[in-house]
């Protein structure tokens, strides 16, 4: 089994500055934050979410380049509403915020510019190049409800630009190399997710996008890989282990050469025993079947579609897989697939499939990514709303306790 290793990093604080022609928005930000702070000395504090709920925390791990940012589209349109940079001072921000969400991106935890990397001969993915203390310390704070200046990595010029402010939402999604490296982070997380893209695959997706939409060359693509492959294989692949649920993407086994990429064979991987998430099952809960849906009810093309679901172990915990191999031709006929489909935490029938149509553009709305990423956020959406109605639930109850106190005689 792998593991991983913990690498202390200094605090990093930065002052709040904005540029002139943002000044009015940020003089509002700022009297916010400054007249929270008197009320309690020693640490930032803002507001919180809700006077008996708290902020639920969902982490997602990956390598640069495996679909992230596609995955919290689909998350977040789920979840209501379209993510969009905040308001405010800092136009190359990499949060998004949504009705009821917030998106992190963890590589604004970076305590290394890009030239001190250089300088000391270090990558991104090196736990030495990130501040896991204030890492763990502001998601700690969102997660209860406070407010924080978070710093911000600016991917353009390399260097850490001045901090933002960051109210806590109903829900927070931290993304990036590290969030489930450090033990006092993956400790706040309500669920954890890892994206596990197979070297061909990840190959094949880096050169489409790193030459058809920068321009670099196949050399500089290989070299990149290369030089990355030993800090990935020693800090961000081990994370895989700690995650509650896994989304793999392989090649396809339809086509006899193995390093078939076009087509893909698409995993998920639901660890049992997981608070607030059933997994979910195909046909028969606990059996193992295999499924060729192919005919007159779903359009395949060569090489066809092949679903399977079964029990399994991850890293010695118990786990059930839902596995589709193929692409689909027409999405309208999705329904036909999810009509077999159990445990999935739909409001109504067919939320799948629209989710799908809905974002048909999105990269992988043909195979199994699209489908199983959409998958897990209507099963994300249903773990918040349980998480919520619990605490809501416990504020109630801390509510009539008080009122029993104050009536009681002395």
């Amino acid at each position: 089994m792998s593991f991983c290793s913990l690498y202390p990093a200094l605090l990093v604080t930065s002052p709040w500055s904005c540029s002139e022609n943002h000044l009015g928005s940020c003089r509002k930000q700022l009297m916010f934050c400054v007249s929270r702070r008197k009320a309690r000395r020693g640490a930032w504090t803002g507001v919180s979410c809700s006077a008996e709920t708290r902020t639920v925390v969902i982490g997602l791990a990956a390598d640069s380049g495996c679909g992230k940012s596609t995955f919290m589209r689909r998350l977040t349109s789920v979840l209501g509403g379209v993510a969009e940079p905040p308001r405010g001072c800092n136009a190359y921000s990499n949060t998004l915020v949504g009705d009821a969400t917030t998106v992190i991106c963890l590589d604004d935890y970076h305590a290394l510019d890009r030239e001190e990397r250089k300088e000391k001969g270090v990558t991104a993915l090196d736990p030495k190049a990130n501040n896991f203390d204030l890492m763990y310390e502001q998601v700690r704070a969102l997660k209860s409800g406070v407010a924080v200046e978070k710093p911000v990595y600016n991917h353009v010029t390399g260097r850490l630009d001045p901090p933002e402010l960051i109210r806590p939402p109903n829900i927070l999604f931290i993304e990036g190399l590290h969030p489930l490296f450090d033990p006092r982070i993956r400790s706040l997380l309500d669920l954890s997710i890892y994206l596990d893209i197979s070297n061909e695959v990840k190959f094949a997706w880096k050169i489409q996008r790193d030459m058809a939409e920068r321009g670099e060359s196949l050399e500089s693509i290989k070299a990149s890989i290369k030089a990355r492959k030993s800090d990935f294989d020693m800090y961000i692949d081990p994370q895989k282990q700690y995650a509650d649920v896994i989304i793999e993407v392989l090649p396809t086994r339809l086509i006899p050469d193995k390093g078939a990429t076009e087509v893909l064979r698409v995993r998920l991987v639901m660890k049992e025993g997981v608070k607030h998430f059933t997994p979910v099952y195909l046909f028969d809960e606990g059996s193992t079947i295999s499924w060729t849906p192919c005919g007159g009810k779903l359009s395949c093309s060569y090489p066809g579609i092949r679903f399977f679901y079964g029990p399994d172990t991850y890293f010695c915990d118990e786990a059930s897989v839902l596995e589709m191999d193929g692409k689909f031709d027409r999405l309208d006929e999705l329904i036909y697939v999810e009509s077999h489909l159990s445990n999935l935490s739909t409001k109504y029938y067919g939320e799948v499939t629209q989710q799908m149509l809905k974002h048909a553009d999105f990269p992988g709305s043909n195979d199994g990514t699209g489908l199983l990423q959409t998958i897990i956020g209507l099963k994300i959406r249903q773990l918040c709303e349980q998480i919520i109605a619990g605490d809501s639930s416990h504020g109630l109850k801390r509510k009539q306790l008080r009122r029993c106190l104050r009536l009681s005689p002395v």
